[in-house]
This record gives C-alpha cells, sequence and structure tokens, in this order.
C-alpha cells in the first residue's frame, strides 16, 4: 500500500501542498467575510473559484499517484494551475486578497526548487505574466504603482537569488556524489584486497593444524584464529553496513532447510565458542523455512557472535517454535545481562553497551544495526529482553514455514562432513599466497589438487572445480568452468569463490544452483561444500 505522504516525493508533495494553500486561502476569505472586507458575492465568486481549484488539483494529485514518474508536461501544467488560481482569487477579491500574493509568490520559488533551475526561469516567467494580469484588472495597483513595483521586484529578486544558491547547491551535490563514487571504488577494491590475505592466513593457520605441534604451538595458532576472527568481523560488518546503506542488496526468498542452517552456523562458530567457553545448544522444530539464506545466515550470525562475546563462559540456547502458520527464533543466553537504560539504543549505529569496570570487548557497534536492517528487508519482527545478572533473549519473528507440522524434536548437532579423500580438485586462483594456501589444505584433506594461476588451456582431469571469480583480464571463473564443460562435454560440479560483494557476482551465475562462497572462506564451509559437490 503506497503511504499518502510521500514527502520524499517532490512532486507528490507538491501536490499535496497545493490541498493546503486552498484550504487556508478560502479560510482567509471567510474571516475577511464578517470583517466586512469582502461582501457576499465576492466570497461565494472566491469559494466557487476554490472548488474548482480544489478538484483540479485532485485530478492532478490522482494523475501522481497512479503515474508516479516525472512528466515535463504535468509540471508546466501544475505551474500554470498555480499562476491562474492566483490570478483568479487576487482579481476577484481585489485588494483585500492581495496578500495571497505572497502564496504566488512561494509557489513559483518552490517549483524551482523542486525541480531546477530551469523550471524556476519557467515558473518566474509564469509570475511575471501573472501579476501583469492582476495589475490589468485590478484598480488599486493602478492606483498605487509602488505595491506594483514590490510585487514585479519580489518576483524578480527572489528567484533569481535561489537561481544562484540552487546552482550552487547543486555543484555541491554533484561534488558529494562524486565522492561518493570514489568512496564507493575504493571500498570494493579495498574490500578485494583485504579479503584474499584475510582468506590465505585463515588456509595456511588451517594447514598449520595439521602438522604435528606441541602445545604451545597449538596455543599461539588459537591465538593467531582468536585474532583472525576478530579482523574478518569487524571487516565483514563494515561491508554489511556500506552494502546496506548503498541499498544494494534485494532478498532472494527460497525455500530454506531451518535444521541445516543453524547446524551449519553451529559449526561454523565452533572454534569460537570454545575459545569462550560457550557452549552452543540447538532446539526447535526440524522445519523448511521461506526466506533468503544468505541475509538471514548473516542475521543469525551476529546475533551468535554477540552471544560469544558478550556472555563467555555460558551456554546458548537457540529454539525455534511454531506460532500459527510462522516459526519463531529465539536466542537466549545467561550472560552479565544489559541494563533497562540501554535497551532503546542496542540497534543504533556505534552503540554499545559498556558500563564501569567492564572487560574491553572487540567490536564497533554495528552488529545489531546490520541485524535490524536485515530483519527489516526479510520482513520480520525482532525483540530484546534481558535481565541484568540472568542474561538476554532475543526473538525473531515472522519466518513462514513451508513444511507441514511434524513432531517437535531436538534438533542433533551437525553431521561430520565426509572424507575428500581421492577426489581430485582442479584449483585456479591467480592469487598465489591463496592457491599456495587452499592447495595445501586440499591435499592435507587427501584431496588430489590440480593448481593453476591463470584459465585452463585444455581439459585438465578433474571431479570439482574450485575457482577464484576475478582471475584478471582474460577470463572470469564463470568464463573458465564454461571452457572446461565444453572440452569434457558435461557439466561439471564446481564452486566459485569471490573476494567481491556475492550480491553482484550472483548475477553472473549461468546457473543459480553453483555454489559461491564469500572469502575468508571457513575451512570447514569449504570442506563441506566439496564433500557435497564430490557426491554429486
Amino acid at each position: 500500500m503506497k503511504s499518502l505522504f510521500r514527502l520524499e516525493d517532490l512532486e507528490f508533495s507538491q501536490a499535496q501542498l497545493r490541498l493546503v494553500v486552498v484550504f487556508v486561502v478560502s479560510l482567509y476569505a471567510l474571516i475577511m467575510y464578517p470583517l466586512g472586507l469582502l461582501d457576499a458575492e465576492l466570497l461565494k465568486a472566491v469559494l466557487v473559484s476554490g472548488t474548482v481549484f480544489t478538484l483540479l488539483s485532485l485530478l492532478m494529485l490522482a494523475h501522481l499517484w497512479f503515474l508516479p514518474q516525472p512528466m515535463v508536461w504535468r509540471r508546466v501544467a501544475a505551474m500554470l494551475l498555480d499562476n491562474l488560481g492566483a490570478c483568479a482569487v487576487m482579481i476577484l477579491g481585489q485588494e483585500t486578497l492581495l496578500p495571497t500574493f505572497c502564496v504566488l509568490l512561494s509557489m513559483t520559488v518552490g517549483n524551482g526548487v523542486r525541480f531546477g533551475r530551469p523550471y524556476l526561469i519557467l515558473a518566474t516567467t509564469f509570475g511575471l505574466a501573472s501579476i501583469a494580469l492582476i495589475a490589468a484588472f485590478m484598480p488599486f495597483l493602478q492606483e498605487h504603482p509602488a505595491v506594483l513595483v514590490m510585487m514585479v521586484l519580489s518576483m524578480l529578486v527572489l528567484p533569481t537569488f535561489s537561481y544562484f544558491l540552487l546552482g550552487r547547491l547543486q555543484e555541491a551535490m554533484a561534488a558529494a556524489k562524486r565522492a561518493d563514487q570514489d568512496k564507493s571504488r575504493f571500498l570494493a577494491q579495498a574490500s578485494h584486497d583485504l579479503r584474499q590475505p584475510i582468506h590465505a592466513i585463515g588456509l595456511f593457520t588451517t594447514c598449520l593444524r595439521g602438522t604435528p605441534l606441541n602445545a604451545e604451538q597449538h596455543q599461539l595458532i588459537d591465538s593467531v584464529d582468536r585474532s583472525l576472527l576478530s579482523v574478518e568481523q569487524l571487516f565483514r560488518s563494515l561491508l554489511d553496513i556500506y552494502t546496506l546503506d548503498q541499498q544494494q542488496v534485494l532478498p532472494r526468498n527460497q525455500p530454506l532447510d531451518l535444521h541445516r542452517l543453524l547446524a551449519d552456523l553451529k559449526k561454523q562458530n565452533s572454534e569460537a565458542a570454545r575459545w569462550a567457553g560457550v557452549d552452543i545448544r540447538i532446539r526447535g522444530a526440524a522445519t523448511l523455512t521461506y526466506s533468503d539464506p544468505a541475509l538471514l545466515s548473516t542475521l543469525l550470525q551476529n546475533l551468535i557472535s554477540n552471544a560469544i562475546k558478550y556472555a563467555p563462559g555460558s551456554p546458548l540456547l537457540i529454539a525455534c517454535r511454531r506460532r500459527g502458520s510462522t516459526l519463531t527464533l529465539q536466542l537466549h543466553d545467561r550472560g552479565p545481562g544489559i541494563a533497562p537504560e540501554h535497551l532503546p539504543h542496542l540497534f543504533e549505529e556505534f552503540y554499545r553497551v559498556r558500563q564501569e569496570r567492564d572487560r574491553d570487548v572487540e567490536g564497533i557497534g554495528l552488529g545489531l544495526s546490520i541485524v535490524k536492517r536485515i530483519a527489516t528487508l526479510l520482513d520480520l519482527r525482532i525483540s530484546v529482553a534481558s535481565r541484568v545478572g540472568h542474561g538476554t533473549s532475543i526473538t525473531l519473528e515472522g519466518l513462514p514455514e513451508v513444511m507441514p507440522h511434524g513432531a517437535t524434536a531436538a534438533l542433533p548437532a551437525a553431521e561430520p562432513v565426509a572424507h575428500l579423500e581421492g577426489i581430485h580438485v582442479l584449483l585456479i586462483e591467480d592469487d598465489r599466497s591463496v592457491l599456495e594456501a587452499m592447495a595445501k589444505l586440499l591435499r592435507s584433506w587427501g584431496c588430489k589438487v590440480t593448481a593453476i594461476d591463470s584459465p585452463p588451456t585444455e581439459a585438465l582431469p578433474c571431479d570439482v572445480v574450485v575457482t577464484d571469480f576475478d582471475l584478471g583480464r582474460e577470463a572470469t571463473g564463470v568464463e573458465c568452468l564454461a571452457q572446461l564443460e565444453k572440452w569434457h562435454g558435461r557439466s561439471l560440479p564446481a564452486l566459485i569463490l569471490t573476494g567481491h560483494a556475492p550480491e553482484k557476482i550472483r548475477s553472473a551465475l549461468p546457473d543459480p544452483s553453483i555454489p559461491l562462497l564469500s572469502k575468508p572462506v571457513r575451512s570447514t564451509e569449504l570442506q563441506r561444500v566439496i564433500a557435497e559437490l564430490a557426491e554429486r
């Protein structure tokens, strides 16, 4: 349902203002009548003119309602309507209604401010023509030329001043737009360049875990992984908030296995939970819902990360319950809780709950802001309840259920990933550090790996293709996959990795079922996807 008050639509708000103006002018005329400044006949004529003007304004508003796209002829017609209405009122009311000239002047400047300098010039021309018409039928102005000169000068000076101000404003807006575009290009490039080393470091530390290490070395690897996880979460938060600010995200809803999603999230956060002493427990109905898997996963990931950071050493319960035809997800922790005065501000950007003698917790206060924005995109309701010293509960309502009711049971932990022993992986990656790290990791899992840093030149044997999307100027990963399938004469199980915004890359994939993972990729997720592809 369209909002009745679309203030962001400049033309629509101007049309609404037109109705307010005719009401105020009619009220002014009614007040003048008992004061003896307007006789009954003139009052009647003014009110009839106002009624005709109102009907024409309503027609204009209806046209805008059903056809909101900008139309030059409609804007010009609206300017003519404004001027003719003002002329009719002042000519009929004579000097008594002459103060309504301020309405004509404000509408003239308003058209220019709303629609730009060319419209301001046109509106000023109409305004001067209106003054000439009014002067021709108003003896008062002929007898008092100073008032007429004042009206003409007002119609020239104020729009002229506005004209130059609009020019400066347009220059400033153009400069701001260029700066925003430069920031976008910088962030897009920095995003890609930062993802690569973070991705490589994560892969190398995973490889190190597979080598003989003593207890001290294991502890050092844990410290590196914890630090890397903090950098990764901060990096993802900054990119998520920027992407949401740019309104580049649209939900791609599809049937989604909620059991599988929660189990995957538990597994992905298992190391961080172990370091923090948090036992993640999942309870509820194993069912299907209809939502965007990437957005819902990001939302829940932020909630789980918050619970791990702010409620260490306590269990985290994720419960799924049916409420009518919808599902409700609740996350309960037994952390220190949140004081009531903080609750209204939790979803504000950069807001962090800080109290005296609190331990230092990494982060910049974007997690819940991202959660709120994604919940709005997915049409979900989110609420927080907390008691100091008892813990915090976050409730997410409105997930549609797309599976008949079944027995409610505890969700089991994620199944262990199948062994990758003997799977032949063709790895295509133009970053040598990432190529080396991923090849080592795949071989440590028992895979046979053919690793190349440029598009293939022949039909290399493989069971699964793992390729970066961006391979320089020669080709993309999708183009490499298409060429390999042409040489092999069949479709190949493939995984696409990207250091760019996944929303843009997803639209370039020929088959939406091709897995797309955003760098930095967690090793458990990589292992699971390759195992699934190999089973196909």
